[in-house]
């Protein structure tokens, strides 16, 4: 992924974390507003987590989205690369083959 990318990625990641920590301070106010009423306050609170939950869900869809495209290209490229130039990737593979049996051995 490249810089631009990554950094929608991030900001995608961290709206969904913020809405979801909205999810669970709307359930907390749901709990509170539940204990000792079932009236009309507790209705608006429902309807306030369903909303929430609607966004949320709706938002968590986009992600994934966007993360398994991410991740079809990503594969595609690099099927690309490895048929354009095949032993330059054996070469590679090889030195990062060698490169973790060393590491490996210093333990």
């Amino acid at each position: 992924m490249g810089n631009v990318e990554t950094e929608r990625f991030q900001q995608a990641k961290d709206q969904l974390v913020a809405d979801f920590r909205t999810v669970v301070a709307d359930a907390e106010e749901l709990l509170r507003a539940t204990a000792g009423e079932a009236g009309g306050k507790a209705s608006a609170a429902r309807a306030k987590i369903e909303e929430s939950l609607r966004d949320a869900r709706r938002k968590l869809a986009e992600v994934e989205a966007t993360v398994t495209t991410k991740a079809r290209d990503a594969a595609k490229a690099t099927d690309e690369i490895v048929h354009e130039h095949p032993w330059k990737a054996v070469g590679i593979a090889a030195a990062v083959g060698f490169l973790l049996g060393m590491l490996i051995q210093r333990r």
